[in-house]
């Protein structure tokens, strides 16, 4: 018996290696992987250029820490700023710190503005970490139960609600920033409307809030653009990435522009791993690599095709309720809870995700193929179907 702490409910199969969009497990059996380890692998597995890149690194050298210069450190915050017209970057190992870091800039930001007990606008279904910070400002009450105290200093509101937003300016001053995300994907591929993400900026502006967007999930391509926001013209204080900016490498990302830039000085935070050598080498490839193939336009008409694939193959079905998404995240939406999916497509040969107890989750490797959307499809499809009794 393993030694693991019991912290996940996995799934009876072990990979032993990858190749492309596909994963093979110990037996030899080949499974077609539309999860990405959730939103992660952006490359696939095994792309050549990336492991070349990083064979290269971890030759040379792979850690130091921040008490010195990382050149590759350097030039991927000049890759990020460039991308995304922002002016700072902070380094870290994921999701959950690099919100855990624009949370903590954030409430810098309001001492030095004056204000005794700064707050953070949150959504409802949001998803930010599991840390006690980023746990509290997450809108899931299943992940929060049992880890009260929860951290104070947030204001719910729905997503996507331009009047809750807009009582919350009225009525509490403590606030200084919003944090939310441009497609909410643990909440169920929710996305968020571009006139929505304009008066939100347009609010913040007026009222002098910090304008913070978690890209977490949603940036680096995957809707086919650089950052999921961009679909709205607009540019936020603070940006926070991970999952897909290293292709399976852990590395996260807290950018800074305007009147969040220069909050943070020397020991107001910090991080031994971020930004080593062999993780900005990872991101570093990751960005060319996406560059250089095309894959964000590839993210939009691989994305259409699998979603128009599953709207024509379960068209009158009852039970499905939406099938929407952005680029490569997908949600079908069904009447009822439909974890068990995971496995039936486990069995099929199938890598997915079940989110918000009734969205199938969908997010492929952004090298995801022609070939691979009809195979998805045809095995998703009839598992639905199935599960629907139809």
């Amino acid at each position: 018996m393993s030694h693991l702490m019991n912290t996940y409910a996995r799934q009876p199969v072990a990979f032993v290696r990858g190749e492309g969009c596909h994963v093979i497990d110990e037996s030899g059996r080949r499974y077609l992987d539309a999860l990405a380890g959730i939103a992660v692998n952006t490359l696939g597995h095994g792309h050549p250029v990336l492991t070349q890149a990083l064979s290269e690194q971890i030759g040379r050298l792979m850690h130091v820490s921040n008490i010195y210069r990382v050149p590759e450190q350097e030039r991927l915050s000049d890759r990020l700023a460039a991308l995304s017209s922002m002016d700072e970057v902070f380094f870290c190992n994921s999701g959950c710190e690099a919100n855990e870091a624009a949370i903590k800039l954030a409430r810098l930001y309001g001492h030095q503005q004056g204000v005794d007990n700064p707050a953070i606008v949150v959504m409802e279904k949001a998803f930010h970490g599991r840390t006690l910070a980023t746990l509290s400002a997450t809108g899931n009450r299943k992940v929060q139960a049992g880890f009260e105290p929860l951290v104070a200093g947030f204001v719910r509101v729905p997503f996507d609600d331009l009047p809750a937003i807009e009582a919350v300016a009225t009525h509490n001053a403590n606030v200084v920033a919003v944090l939310f995300e441009p497609i909410q994907g643990e909440g169920g591929i929710n996305i968020a409307h571009n006139d929505y993400m304009r008066s939100l900026r347009r609010i913040c502006d007026e009222k002098g809030w910090l304008f913070m967007v978690d890209e977490v999930q949603c940036g680096v391509g995957r809707s086919g653009v650089w950052f999921a926001h961009q679909h709205a013209g607009i540019k936020p204080d603070v940006m926070t990435l991970a999952k897909g900016l290293g292709s399976g490498v852990p590395v996260g990302a807290c950018l800074a522009a305007g009147k969040a830039a220069g909050v943070f000085k020397p020991g107001n935070h910090g991080s031994t791993f971020g930004g080593n050598p062999l993780a900005s080498t990872a991101a570093l490839t990751t960005l060319d690599v996406i560059e250089q193939d095309g894959l964000m336009a590839r993210a939009v008409v691989v994305g259409d095709a699998i979603r128009s694939g599953l709207r024509s193959e379960l068209a009158g079905v009852g039970g499905v309720v939406d099938i929407r998404g952005d680029g490569l995240m997908i949600g079908i939406e069904l009447d009822r809870p439909c974890g068990e999916l995971v496995a039936k497509a486990l069995a099929a040969g199938l890598l997915i995700n079940v989110t918000n107890d009734s969205v199938v989750r969908l997010l492929p490797p952004l090298v995801f193929g022609d070939d691979d959307a009809k195979e998805l499809v045809a095995l998703l499809a009839p598992l639905i179907r199935q599960f629907l009794g139809v």
